[in-house]
């Protein structure tokens, strides 16, 4: 987007900023991310189990794997205007996990800029609405308010 500068930054609040390529939540990064955090439930990691008890048939993503997929896919979509020395993750207003990510699904991410503050110092806060949506389901994986510090 050549024209999302900060100095026109206020003119996108309330609209989508960017849409991220595909990323596929196979049973490797599941099982990677199960090992990174501890977090072996039976409906992440059994696959013969998944298969005869949960409802879905497979095992699904963590909703934290979902979440951390934010950063990486914020780096195609640049809901930061160009001209930022430094960004820094600030936090989140609001998180919501809609729906269950089956193992082998492609998810991608919606950004929508919510709000820009400036602060002191050259520094700005911006408040981004991240849906990860599902292919081939209507309902989003997770609804994310996500902050980031920009410094300029």
């Amino acid at each position: 987007m050549s024209s999302y500068t900060l100095e026109n930054v206020s003119s996108f609040i309330g609209q989508e900023v960017g849409v991220s390529d595909w990323v596929t939540i196979d049973q490797e990064k599941i099982n990677a991310f199960a090992d990174a955090t501890g977090d072996h439930q039976w409906i992440h990691v059994d696959v013969e189990r998944c298969k005869t008890e949960s409802p879905l048939g497979t095992t699904i993503g963590h909703g934290y794997l979902t979440l951390s997929l934010v950063p990486m896919l914020s780096y195609q979509i640049r809901p930061i205007p160009e001209g930022a020395k430094q960004v820094l993750n600030y936090g989140a207003d609001k998180l919501r996990f809609l729906n269950p990510v089956p193992a082998g699904s492609k998810v991608r991410m919606r950004t929508k800029l919510l709000s820009v503050t400036e602060k002191s110092g050259g520094r700005f806060l911006f408040k981004t609405e991240n849906t990860v949506e599902i292919d081939g389901f209507d309902k989003p994986a997770m609804i994310a308010e996500t902050l980031s510090l920009a410094f300029f």
